[in-house]
């Protein structure tokens, strides 16, 4: 599938101009400043479920740990297909970078804040930050990476525009599109498509450890959902009396290994069968190109359905959910009441009499925080001293 693979050389470029680097392509340098930025160092103490003091919480997976390993498995993918690796890792390790604090709770309270103030959403919060609000040159805001990794950064679940259930465009994506335009009616590179699939089998398989370690399920529950549970069957019945631990991981790498070979296989056959000869070809398709064969998609669907019912809707998720969603709401309005209770680089352009971009300030601000600095936040402005 080379031939359709992103080519550094034939990038469209950047919005501001810049020299090439002599020693790294334009895909290199894009991983390199999302690497390197303020963003990406703060996942680390952004959670994806757990709430960052949860019990056994140091070995939790966490945005930044997450995010690693879509790039490690969206490398891995990339590199048999013969796609662009480095731009596969680029979008993988950005991909979350618009994530509030609080996992899924905490984006859901942002929302429900800002329904009356042009909404929230986590991917354009992404491109807000690369294009926007990391300022890191002289030159311009933003991180100036390229049109490629930009299009992929948006498009990266399909295309966003023109589709049967196409929702309506954030503004963020909407206010960036109408000066760069990413053709969001288009689908993505092979390679976004790659991230894409990636993130979910990251996720999934990773939850598995993370709801054994946290106790909100067992082995017993899990042997009842397909494919899952005969993987730790199998392993159980080669091997009487394997340690837990290793039984868990040994189960959970072979899923990864299962999934990561058929979305392999899968997109090689959709290659060959649509014959796509360029990265526009691939665009141009109307249709995905790399993902799950449907039994394997089958497969995933369950894994999603179980670990909804017994991890994301669990009574002690539910409650750190409300504890969070209660900390970005109180924090959302004490800010917008009083903009002078932001610190002072924060506060700047802010006379009062904008409440649309006096909330998106608000909302930046509170997008960047990581778990720990929304509870001690909340703590500062809400909890008497005494």
């Amino acid at each position: 599938m080379a031939s359709i693979a992103c080519d550094p050389a034939m990038t469209r470029g950047r919005l501001h101009a810049e020299p090439e680097a002599a020693t790294r392509t334009a895909y290199q340098r894009d991983r390199d400043r999302i690497i390197h930025c303020g963003a990406f160092r703060r996942l680390k103490h952004k959670t994806q479920v757990f709430v960052y003091d949860y019990e056994g919480g140091d070995h939790h997976r966490t945005r930044l740990t997450h995010s690693l390993e879509v790039a490690q498995i969206a490398r891995s993918i990339s590199r048999f297909l013969g796609l662009n690796e480095d731009m596969a890792e680029a979008l993988a390790l950005a991909h979350d970078m618009g994530h509030t604090c609080f996992g899924h709770a905490g984006e859901d309270a942002l929302k429900e804040c800002m329904v009356n103030y042009n909404g929230f959403d986590h991917n354009a919060q992404s491109l807000r930050l690369v294009t926007k609000l990391e300022k890191r040159y002289f030159a311009f805001d933003g991180l100036n990476l390229t049109w490629d990794t930009l299009e992929g950064l948006v498009k990266h679940n399909g295309p966003l525009l023109g589709q049967a259930n196409s929702k309506p465009l954030p503004l963020a994506t909407a206010e960036y599109n109408a000066t760069h335009d990413l053709e969001l009616a288009t689908w993505p590179s092979a390679e976004a498509q790659v991230a894409a699939i990636s993130d979910d089998i990251a996720y999934n398989t990773h939850d598995i450890e993370d709801g054994l370690r946290a106790k909100l399920f067992t082995i017993d529950d899990l042997l009842g959902v397909p494919f899952v549970g005969q993987v730790f069957n199998d392993i159980a019945d080669a091997n009487p009396g394997l340690d837990t631990g290793v039984w868990i991981h040994e189960s959970i790498r072979r899923i990864i290994g299962a999934m990561v070979n058929d979305v392999i296989t899968e997109s090689h056959r959709r290659f060959v069968a649509l014959k796509p000869k360029t990265t526009n070809d691939v665009r141009a398709l109307g249709t995905q190109l790399c993902g799950f064969s449907v039994d394997m998609a089958a497969k995933d669907k369950a894994l999603k359905e179980f670990l909804w019912a017994n991890m994301y809707r669990h009574a002690e998720v539910n409650r750190m959910t409300v504890h969070a969603q209660r900390v970005v709401q109180d924090l959302f309005g004490a800010l917008l009441g009083d903009p002078g209770l932001l610190p002072e680089a924060w506060r700047k352009g802010l006379n009062g009499s904008d409440k649309m971009k006096t909330a998106r300030r608000m909302a930046d601000y509170i997008a960047g925080m990581t778990d720990r600095f929304a509870q001690d936040e909340h703590t500062r402005l809400f909890v008497p001293r005494k």
